[in-house]
């Protein structure tokens, strides 16, 4: 073994010393990583795609599921199990071109195992592409030597692993084809029995072979392939949400820990939202404790739900396949991607909305009876106790009865007026909540549509735009053009489709209502997510009809959304990735995931500051300067989570009047002569609150802390030392 070291040694100085020259000192690095890759890799996928239709796409799929997975579970555990120290940590000698390196063990080289595993997969997709992917696999390989990063021995373990776990994923995938296609899906398995070809044969236009679409032979039996694929895609999605959200990479939100504290004190409603939110995190966490993943486990699965309700209805009432592609579409929009890993008010609007617009397809019907009635009425009134934007849909109902004379002739019939009535039975919580409580929820719903404020002319451009172009960023630009077309072309070409007239009433006025109100304040982007399922619904109808009217632009345009799409949620969900294709490191302000990162460390810092004070004897509780930080502090503070909510240790500083939730709740009044630490976000030095001063003997400036993540300042706060409560 002593030799096999010494051998290696040699070799990595030989490559890391002996071949330096200044071509290579800029050439190597660049191999290594650059701010090209990640765009000539996603050039590369669409051209597969494009070029060879079903085979390119399964190669494509092949190393998208591959890739991650073994460099996630194999190379990392063996990583850390083997524990090899870089080249450049023992031999001081060591020359590093790209001056930096890993922040992982050496053995085995990742970008090895990643290059040769794509290597392999390539070529068992396509012989020929070895004459260009072994050898630049090759060069990466060498890169990482001259870099300094990783010893020879490395690079040969992660080549022979990589192409290893590639053959043994492909194995893995076609026995899962195998036996899952001869079950499920008989007509595409036998027109595509093995998803590596066995040979690479083209046909007249340069296609390969197995690249044609199933034939329109026995539609109803490739309808149930489509329904199966959308159940399979619905549940492989549901589950990598689950797992990404078991990673940790993601911590809580400032609104997700708020919630999370109301769960602890369930009530009829809230300051600023009806109970439904909290409810959802009571269970969350009574099912898998206080964690993240407590507090988010039904958003994965509100998002799977909502997916089966969409392509079950399009199954009935158009086609499995448009099903399908409504889900898929859904998926690679960000608003809606957020709203699957986040906890929040969102996700349960927008199932319960769609749920009531679902069961008001069916109440419209001519023959419909009272009891579809009913089931609007109570998923309108869950809706309305997820998120008051819920109300809007009676407005859209009113859009349709004017749109659609059909259906008018419900307004004759005690079927709507029923819906009404057990929609007001639901908001009885909260109705009473707020007879208790002065109101305060429309006091507060008005303040947060700014309904006080000066209105100016000037600022009406930059809200519009601002407004339209976050719609067109969360919705995905090709699918939000795609709507807004369709929003406007079916009424000169398809304007007596009911299903058209529907979606577009369920949709639409949500929409205009929020798109207008930009001409008089600021709108949140995430307020129209109610109306994205039935606006999708639309845009997937009518462009649906118009593909098989023979508009070949469709499917292009489709699969390009797809793709931009699909990129920009992956990237949401992993900044780390961002930086990759940036070539640099992200800027914190410009970090997606700037809002859910951070706040444990920023909980270490205060409790740190906590523990020094009480070392003088006294007791010290905590208050925070912003509901966020408050409910962050209590989440990510062991002691202060287990406290939770009979003897708290962290409050929101006093206040005249209600603000949020915490003024309804026990305060720190009874804690006289009891020490304490301050918090509060800012960026510069800032004076004490004048109400701190009045509570307490003496209130000091301890300075700004910042709060750091992999090197980079998240935010900055500001601690102050609270002394002997009046």
């Amino acid at each position: 073994m002593q030799s096999l070291l010494a051998l290696d040694t040699a070799l990595f100085r030989l490559i890391n010393q002996g071949t330096a020259n200044p071509l290579f000192d800029r050439l190597m690095p660049w191999l290594s990583g650059n701010p090209l890759f990640v765009p000539l890799l996603l050039a590369g996928a669409a051209w597969l795609i494009w070029r060879y239709r079903l085979r390119g796409a399964l190669c494509v799929l092949t190393l998208v599921i591959i890739l991650p997975l073994g460099d996630s579970y194999i190379c990392r555990p063996l990583k850390a199990a083997i524990g090899r120290p870089r080249p450049f940590q023992t031999l001081p000698e060591t020359r590093l071109p790209a001056n930096h390196g890993g922040r992982h063990a050496s053995m085995p080289s990742s970008h090895a195992a990643n290059w040769f595993a794509g290597a392999m997969i390539g070529w068992l997709f396509f012989r020929r592409s070895a004459r260009v992917t072994i050898p630049l696999a090759a060069a990466v390989g060498f890169s990482r030597v001259y870099n300094g990063v990783h010893y020879p021995s490395d690079v040969l373990a992660g080549a022979i692993l990589g192409a290893g776990y590639a053959v043994a994923g492909v194995v893995a995938l076609q026995t899962a084809w195998s036996a899952i296609g001869k079950r499920w899906f008989p007509l595409w398995w036998e027109k595509l029995p093995s998803i590596v070809p066995a040979a690479e044969k083209t046909v007249g236009d340069g296609q390969p072979q197995g690249s044609e679409t199933v034939p329109h032979a026995r539609p109803s039996a490739t309808d149930d392939h489509w329904l199966r694929a959308g159940y399979l895609f619905i549940a492989a999605v549901l589950l990598a949400r689950w797992a990404y959200l078991a990673s940790g990479t993601m911590q809580l939100s400032e609104d997700e820990a708020y919630q999370w504290l109301w769960s602890k004190r369930p009530a009829l409603s809230y300051f600023s939202k009806p109970p439904m939110i909290a409810y959802a995190q009571w269970l969350g966490t009574h099912l898998w404790g206080d964690t993240e993943f407590g507090v988010r486990f039904f958003s994965p699965l509100i998002s799977a739900v909502l997916s089966v309700l969409l392509l079950r209805f399009f199954a009935r009432e158009v086609n499995a396949r448009a099903g399908v592609a409504l889900v898929v579409m859904v998926t690679a929009m960000p608003l809606l991607a957020a709203g699957a890993v986040l906890m929040t008010v969102d996700p349960l609007l927008v199932l319960f909305w769609t749920a009531a617009m679902l069961a008001g397809w069916r109440a419209i019907r001519p023959e419909a009876g009272v009891g579809a009635w009913l089931w609007v009425g109570w998923w309108s009134g869950l809706a309305f106790l997820s998120k008051y934007t819920a109300l809007l849909q009676w407005l859209c109902w009113a859009v349709l009865f004017v749109l659609w004379p059909p259906a008018r002739v419900h307004l004759r019939r005690p079927g709507p007026y029923l819906a009404l009535l057990v929609n007001a039975v639901c908001a009885l919580p909260v109705v009473i909540w707020n007879a208790q409580h002065g109101w305060i929820t429309a006091a507060h719903v008005a303040d947060n549509a700014q309904l006080g404020r000066a209105w100016r002319l000037a600022d009406v451009p930059g809200q519009l735009l601002g407004f339209l172009g976050a719609e067109a960023a969360l919705l995905n630009p090709v699918f939000f053009a795609g709507i807004l077309a369709a929003a406007v072309l079916w009424w000169r070409t398809h304007r007596n489709d009911p299903r058209l007239v529907f979606f577009f009433s369920m949709g639409a006025p949500l929409f205009a209502v929020y798109l207008l109100w930009t001409l008089y304040a600021r709108v949140q982007p995430n307020w129209i997510a109610a109306a994205v399922p039935p606006l999708c619904c639309m845009a997937v109808i009518y462009w649906e009809a118009r593909a098989r009217a023979g508009a070949r632009f469709v499917k292009p345009w489709f699969v390009a959304g797809l793709m931009l799409g699909l990129t920009a949620v992956v990237l949401a969900h992993e900044s780390k990735w961002i930086e990759k294709l940036a070539g640099r490191p992200l800027p914190a302000r410009l970090d997606p995931l700037r809002r859910v990162r951070g706040w444990s460390e920023l909980a270490r810092l205060v409790g740190e500051e906590r523990a020094r004070l009480q070392g003088e004897g006294k007791p010290v509780f905590i208050i925070g300067g912003h509901y966020g930080i408050t409910s962050q502090i209590t989440f990510y503070l062991p002691e202060a989570r287990a406290r939770v909510p009979h003897d708290p240790l962290v409050f929101y500083r006093t206040s005249p009047r209600p603000v949020n939730q915490f003024f309804y709740w026990p305060g720190y009044r009874d804690r006289k002569g009891q020490n304490a630490i301050y918090v509060e976000e800012n960026k510069r030095p800032e004076p004490p609150p004048p109400v701190l001063l009045a509570e307490f003997e003496s209130v000091t400036d301890l300075g700004l802390r910042e709060v750091r993540d992999r090197g980079r300042v998240l935010r900055t706060i500001q601690v102050y030392e609270c002394r002997n409560l009046r």
